[in-house]
């Protein structure tokens, strides 16, 4: 099992490209079932959560053609071969639900295994399926499957999800455009991935207003066509590395970088003391000279704070001038990262769902385990910060969102590296 190595050795500088949106892709990606066309998406991150969407797609019967190393695919599903996406693939990803919605929209029935992923909170599906419910489908729960049927086709109605979940938008707004009739589907998640898969399914064909609020509308079509798309820029990977120069010192330039699609997280940041400036390519982050000042930070549904970011956030306060509060609101279990830290010097006390952090003047090197995506990231921007080695365990979690990481932060001058144990 592989590790990653990191030293602490001072401020980093330079440039990173941001790669296509992961959390865009695997949404994406499924949407190529709702026609028989062939659907090509550009600006595709090489990721192992990629290749596992690719792996399900062909089990079902689409045909995936690659170029560009993998940043250009193209799907071509001209019929659906087989309804049933297999506990054996979908257990390595949550986002294997999103094949559930497209496969009852245009097959009439779907068995979709309850999903896996990342333990860091229950997730449950069930405003999923009372969604495709009011659209029609009979469920029935058995053996660890979802079983879905829609003989007759789907029909418009108007739905409003408990909580703005972004899963369940997705899937549901994809059903939908199959759907006999017109379909509201109000307080909806209006991430920046719901609208790039809004104007994939207007490419296609579909009729779609009012993504980006809180109530969309979609009018059903009979067919969808093919499209080429162009996946969003990934905000996570873009806040992650905006990290860097914060905890080492420096200043780094994101490229392709866009301050409106993290706003929120911008002001944080500034509010703790970085200096943001939007550039012709990017984002230029630089740490000023005065030290980084303790902030409070709640996660919420976008445009909020990302839970997505409040590890790199916790990592970056833990050598912060005073005390600062994280209240995680969207997971329940997203705090694993807070032991680990711990373990290099952080002053870090949990309960339930928050963390108060305790500058410290500066963190040691450690060997620490990884327990999900994001906590993996967190520990390498704190080592970049450490006195000594840190040695992170288990970073295969990294391969499923972080596209080229160790040469990424290497780009920058840090002293990082992979090794296999």
């Amino acid at each position: 099992m592989d590790s990653i190595i990191v030293q602490g050795n001072g401020p980093v500088s330079g440039e990173i490209p941001i790669s296509g949106a992961k959390n865009a892709a695997l949404t994406l990606m499924p949407a190529a079932l709702l026609t028989d066309k062939p659907v090509t998406f550009t600006n595709v991150p090489r990721l192992s959560d990629i290749k596992t969407t690719n792996e399900l797609l062909a089990s079902l019967g689409t045909k995936i053609s690659m170029i560009d190393d993998g940043q250009k695919i193209t799907l071509t599903t001209p019929e659906i071969t087989n309804h049933l996406a297999h506990y054996d693939i979908v257990r390595k990803m949550r986002a294997s639900i999103l094949v559930l919605g497209p496969i009852v929209a245009r097959h009439g029935i779907a068995a979709v295994s309850l999903p896996g992923g990342c333990a860091i909170g229950a997730r449950p599906v069930d405003i999923h399926l009372k969604g495709l419910e009011v659209l029609g489908v009979d469920l029935d729960l058995r053996d660890g499957y979802i079983h879905a049927k829609a003989p007759n086709g789907l029909k418009g109605a108007t739905y409003e999800l408990p909580f703005a979940s972004v899963g369940a938008t997705e899937n549901l707004l994809m059903a939908a455009t199959l759907a006999k009739g017109t379909t509201v589907l109000k307080n909806v998640a209006r991430e920046p991935e719901i609208i790039d898969l809004a104007d994939l399914l207007r490419l296609m064909g579909a009729n779609i207003i009012g993504d980006g609020s809180s109530v969309i509308k979609i009018e059903g079509v009979e067919t969808l066509h093919g499209a080429t798309h162009q996946v969003v820029t990934d905000r996570i990977e873009l806040g992650t590395y905006m990290m860097a120069p914060l905890i080492a010192g420096g200043q780094v330039e994101l490229l392709g970088g866009k301050r409106r699609i993290l706003e929120s997280f911008c002001q944080k940041l500034e509010e703790a003391g970085a200096e943001i400036t939007e550039t012709e390519r990017g984002l230029l982050v630089a740490r000023n000279n005065a030290d980084i000042r303790a902030v409070s930070v709640t996660t919420e549904p976008y445009p909020g704070f990302p839970t997505d970011l409040q590890a790199q956030m916790m990592a970056l306060l833990c050598t912060a001038e005073g005390k600062s509060v994280l209240n995680e609101t969207i997971f329940e279990n997203r705090f694993m990262h807070a032991p680990e830290l711990i373990r290099m010097g952080a002053n870090i006390e949990v309960h339930g769902g928050t963390a108060t952090v305790t500058g410290v003047n500066e963190l040691r090197g450690a060997p620490v385990m990884a327990t999900d995506l994001r906590a993996s990231v967190s520990l390498i921007l704190a080592g970049l910060a450490a006195k000594g080695e840190t040695r992170v365990a288990r970073v295969y979690h990294l391969d499923r969102g972080y596209e080229k990481v160790v040469s990424k932060f290497r780009a920058i001058g840090a002293n990082i590296e992979r090794i296999k144990e």
